[in-house]
């Protein structure tokens, strides 16, 4: 199949093009290289320097018979900072390339969704039927979208599949080379445990009086890797006239403190911690129902959290700029 990705110069879109490849689709990625880089761009893909509101006419002209969608604004802060980015970029762009897709008969869709949508969830593991109620305008700007792929599945026949991650970690490391996560301004906790155990300086570490086992916030986590294998296997899946809403996640969480000691054993250095207040708005414990994926989907994450934090590290003291 020949499958478009958006975003495909990013962290997990270029992962999930480099496993498109080596599953035997051809792939066309598409990027403004807003916050992706084009060395990211897996061998094998057709790459265009484009936005998602840039592609009537031209998709036209590529054969597409998909589309991967990964190109998003995804900072919290910043969304409640700058709503205007996230409504403008996230759902308005989105919309557009729905209506391009419609234009020129492409009639399937997976899109890369958010656990920020359910917001804080009163009932754990978080299921697909979870009252959705986003903390922030990241949030609200998926939601809209997964609202959105249900009109346009109902009315126009369109085939989606939304996937709602939790925490995502790790890299990919093949033949083709290495696909990690490098991002200008860094919010996940792996990455920035990592460096600060390598030397970068101290961890703030939010919040150590929450309702857990050992005081700290509890999240899931999913490796890059099993991620791909999911929308490899949501794009099998999806089907004219109906939207599916799938979670992926491990179904088990892992405290703060859980993750700094693996990063520490890891890495073979403890990682410096300077212990902070709360965050407003942090949950104590976000983690998925992952039962829907392993039934619609036949998907079930591989790699522990061991694994996930082995192959960050691997990236990241691998990168030409940290060397």
């Amino acid at each position: 199949m020949r499958v478009l990705v958006t975003g495909g110069a990013g962290y997990i879109g270029s992962v999930v093009a480099a496993q498109l490849l080596a599953t035997g689709h051809e792939v066309v990625v598409v990027d403004d290289l807003s916050t992706g880089h084009a060395d990211a761009v897996p061998p094998g893909a057709q790459f265009h320097q484009l936005g998602i509101t840039d592609l009537d006419p031209v998709i036209g002209e590529w054969g597409i018979e998909a589309v991967l969608h990964f190109a998003a604004k995804s900072l919290v802060g910043e969304s409640t900072e700058n709503p205007a980015l996230y409504w403008r970029n996230n759902v308005a762009g989105t919309v557009a390339l729905l209506d391009t897709m419609k234009a020129f008969g492409i009639g399937r869709i997976v899109f890369s969704s958010s656990a920020a949508t359910y917001g804080d969830a009163e009932q754990q593991p978080i299921r697909e039927d979870a009252p959705a109620r986003p903390t922030s305008p990241y949030g609200a700007s998926k939601l809209a979208v997964d609202l959105a792929l249900t009109d346009y599945s109902h009315a126009y026949g369109l085939g989606a599949v939304s996937l709602r991650y939790f925490n995502v970690a790790g890299a990919l490391h093949a033949p083709t080379g290495s696909f990690g996560e490098r991002h200008a301004t860094e919010t996940h906790l792996i990455p920035n445990a990592l460096r600060a155990a390598a030397g970068a300086g101290e961890l703030a570490l939010f919040g150590t009086d929450y309702p857990t086992p050992d005081g700290t916030c509890v999240r899931d986590y999913v490796h890059v890797v099993d991620l791909a294998d999911a929308h490899v296997r949501a794009l099998g899946a999806t089907e004219p006239g109906r939207h599916r809403i799938v979670n992926l996640g491990s179904g088990r969480g892992f405290s703060v403190r859980e993750v700094l000691d693996t990063v520490g054993a890891v890495v073979g250095r403890a990682v410096p911690v300077v212990e902070r207040e709360r965050r407003a708005g942090d949950p104590p414990v976000l983690v998925a129902a992952n039962e829907r994926a392993r039934a619609e989907l036949g998907w079930a994450p591989e790699r522990d959290l061991t694994a996930m934090i082995a192959d960050a590290w691997r990236f990241e003291s691998g990168r030409p700029d940290r060397q």
